[in-house]
């Protein structure tokens, strides 16, 4: 990881570090605002979870079920695009059922390839299936030693590729060559997170951090490898006031595969910055701006996308 990555994920580290030797207090603060969807369908921001739980409450005293959370989100990475179809379910206040369809547009990676190759991968997209689950182990604000605790959520992430098997077919096995092995994944997340009381600031600080354990290139998108690499996540979330709220993310990310010059390039560290107006209790439209770097054959360090999101 290069020099401005490491520092920027040491500053992330020392504030979640500080906010987790917070004491207890004599009262619970309010709870955070609900988090938005991540494109790949849990609660969090654009591209990295928050232990919070989306829409944790049951509908009535005792109800089993919650209501449940829709968003439509669509995201330019440059020469290519990415739509993803995201729906969450929490059961109980405690388990958390989230889908996400992900459908990668690949731009001008098909005629690259038949440039480079005379082959042609006859695609234009890949879908990206991702069926998650997570549990909030820890609720916020547990008191432990004397410490107040943050919210710590497990999450197993179930992954299956549309497509780049495909591919990988056409292309006479020379994903394999790179360290493809598989069109599905698992990936396995904890999650931290802690609301500073507005006290300190005059406003909500939301901060997060947590782990992941993935074979996934790409997020998935470029399928998976046989090696799990453990990768650190994590965002700040600031809330100016009651309708508006501002986030930077932070996404570490693995090289599962080899290069194919050209085609084929290394991963870069993900950074994200977000805005998101509430609309009413019911609806939140985000709007974000990306530093990606390499997607396979292009960069996409100037990424955008908006996301509308509703709870029922």
């Amino acid at each position: 990881m290069s020099t401005h990555h490491s520092s920027e994920l040491s500053f992330l580290i020392a504030v979640i570090a500080a906010a987790l030797t917070i004491p207890c207090a004599s009262q619970a603060h309010a709870a955070p605002p609900l988090p938005f969807h991540t494109i790949e369908g849990v609660g969090g921001g654009a591209i990295t979870p928050m232990a919070y739980l989306v829409n944790p409450e049951p509908i009535s005293e005792g109800a089993l079920l919650g209501k449940p959370a829709f968003a439509l989100s669509y995201v330019n990475f440059g020469a290519k695009n990415l739509d993803a179809i995201t729906v969450t379910e929490t059961i109980g206040g405690r388990i958390e059922l989230g889908y996400a369809g992900d459908r990668l547009g690949l731009g001008t990676l098909p005629s690259d390839i038949r440039d480079a190759t005379t082959l042609d991968i006859d695609r234009s997209h890949l879908w990206l299936h991702n069926f998650n689950a997570r549990f909030l182990a820890i609720k916020e604000d547990t008191c432990v030693y004397g410490l107040s605790m943050p919210a710590v959520t497990t999450g197993v992430h179930f992954k299956v590729n549309d497509g780049i098997g495909n591919i990988n077919g056409r292309l006479g096995g020379a994903l394999s060559a790179i360290g493809y092995e598989r069109q599905n994944g698992v990936d396995f997340t904890v999650t931290a997170t802690k609301t500073l009381s507005p006290a300190i600031l005059g406003r909500p600080l939301i901060l997060t951090g947590g782990l992941r354990l993935s074979q996934a290139a790409q997020l998935g998108l470029l399928g998976f490898g046989d090696d799990y690499h453990a990768t650190f996540e994590g965002n700040l979330v600031y809330l100016p006031c009651d309708w508006l709220i501002f986030a930077y993310e932070f996404r570490q990310k693995a090289n599962p595969y080899d290069q194919i010059p050209g085609l084929i390039g290394d991963e870069d560290s993900w950074n994200a910055f977000d805005a998101a107006i509430v609309l009413n209790e019911h609806a939140t439209l985000v709007a974000g701006y990306g530093l990606f770097g390499m997607c396979c054959n292009t960069r996409a360090d100037n990424a955008w996308w908006l996301q509308l999101k509703y709870e029922f």
